[in-house]
């Protein structure tokens, strides 16, 4: 028998609507499963009608659906009816998922019926956690911000002090000299005293320096020594980091190629690069980083190695991405800034992840500079410092893994 006009069209409202639409009579049973609700529940509408419709709720749902039903029909009282509200349905592989719904009732020559409106609040609900999680992170954005501009205030203002303590000692320096004039000289106060004076200019190199990386400024790229670019950055991150009994090693060729780049930004990728590292050997036995280069006709590539644990398969495909971390603390964005910055310098970062015994290596490749023959500046002229370039450390027992390192 064809169908009349009346049941064509409720036929294509039912199946054109966005929102699941469920007929049940006052038996509960499943009249009406419109299209919207079969890619919902999983479920084909000959499979459901005539079921029960808790075959679509959780075990918990069900029981509450029957009693709110059976309190209606004996007292009146509505409370899902013209109301809607939250629930959760359930999938047909198993899986629960949260739902908005809303409940008509109609009375027809059949009995009482109930129709509900349904819809999937994932979508909705994925969008409210990310935009809480964007909100904590600009919150968290704006306190970052906050520091740098009060970090590079403290190393201004601590530079002060330092110059006065300088000064003060190289007035102490002239007046024992002069108090002895040719007599015997007191070596242990003149040694002292000049292991103080360079203590202090220690400390002045690395205030002007993390002063310059911390500062808002223009990238200036130019040709930069990678030698004295490593011994700063590794005495930078020993400041603030616990590395004390982790053996840091330094293994470059003796002929090291410059590299075109902006200096503080390559800086910027060091120091997440290592201060990652020296995070993923902490508490292993026998904790070691090092850092190694090797260069081509076009390119410069540092690798840092860490005899870690290596890294787990679900956070390294993750691993570049913004706002993805692995740690406690932390924002996620070092390493997805750290390769926007090596990208936009037409170099890459990359990562071999290791495993089965093996620490990470991080990659980090840079192009060449077109003058390697004399740098245009080394880190110590773009950091202000006067210093000599630490030499390189092959054991946990010099350099960079002394006790007196701050």
């Amino acid at each position: 028998m064809p169908k009349t006009v009346s049941e064509v069209r409720l036929d294509s409202l039912l199946n054109t609507a966005v929102d699941g639409i469920i007929l049940i009579d006052d038996a509960m049973r499943i009249l009406v499963f419109n299209s919207a609700c079969e890619q919902l529940f999983g479920y084909a509408a000959e499979e459901v009608i005539g079921e029960n419709v808790s075959v679509l709720m959780p075990h918990e749902y069900a029981h509450e659906h029957d009693d709110y039903v059976n309190h209606y029909m004996e007292t009146g009282e509505r409370r899902i009816i013209g109301i809607g509200r939250e629930v959760r349905g359930k999938h047909r592989d198993g899986s629960d998922f949260p739902l908005e719904l809303s409940v008509g009732e109609a009375l027809t020559p059949a009995g009482r019926q109930f129709v509900g409106i349904v819809r999937d609040l994932r979508p909705r609900k994925a969008v409210e956690r990310r935009l809480n999680q964007l909100q904590a992170e600009l919150v968290h954005l704006a306190r970052v911000s906050a520091m740098d501009e009060m970090g590079s205030a403290v190393a201004h203002e601590l530079n002060q002090p330092l110059t006065a303590v300088m000064l003060y000692l190289q007035a102490v320096t002239r007046r024992i000299s002069a108090l002895n004039g040719d007599g015997p000289k007191d070596h242990m106060i003149t040694e002292t005293i000049e292991k103080a004076k360079r203590e202090a200019e220690r400390a002045g190199n690395i205030i002007q320096r993390m002063r310059h990386f911390v500062e808002k400024r223009e990238p200036d790229r130019r040709s930069v020594a990678l030698a004295p670019l490593i011994d700063d950055t590794l005495e930078l991150t020993s400041v603030g980091t616990n590395s004390e009994g982790i053996a840091t090693s330094v293994d470059l060729p003796e002929k090291l190629p410059s590299i075109e780049a902006d200096p503080v930004q390559v800086q910027q990728i060091l120091v997440n690069l290592l201060r990652n590292a020296f995070e993923a050997v902490r508490g292993s036995t026998n904790p070691k980083v090092v850092i190694r280069a090797a260069h081509s006709s076009e390119a410069v590539t540092i690798s840092i190695e860490d005899s870690g644990p290596g890294i787990p398969q679900e956070v390294h495909e993750r691993l570049f991405k913004a706002f993805s971390t692995s740690k406690r603390t932390g924002m996620g964005l070092g390493l997805s800034i750290s390769r926007s910055i090596a990208q936009n310098h037409g170099g890459d970062l990359t990562v071999d992840p290791g495993g089965n015994g093996k620490g990470a290596t991080f990659k980090l490749t840079l192009p060449r500079s077109a003058e390697n023959s004399v740098p245009l500046m080394s880190a110590g002229e773009f950091a202000g410092s006067t210093k000599q370039p630490v030499p390189h450390s092959s054991s946990p027992t010099q350099d960079f893994d002394k006790g007196d390192r701050q």
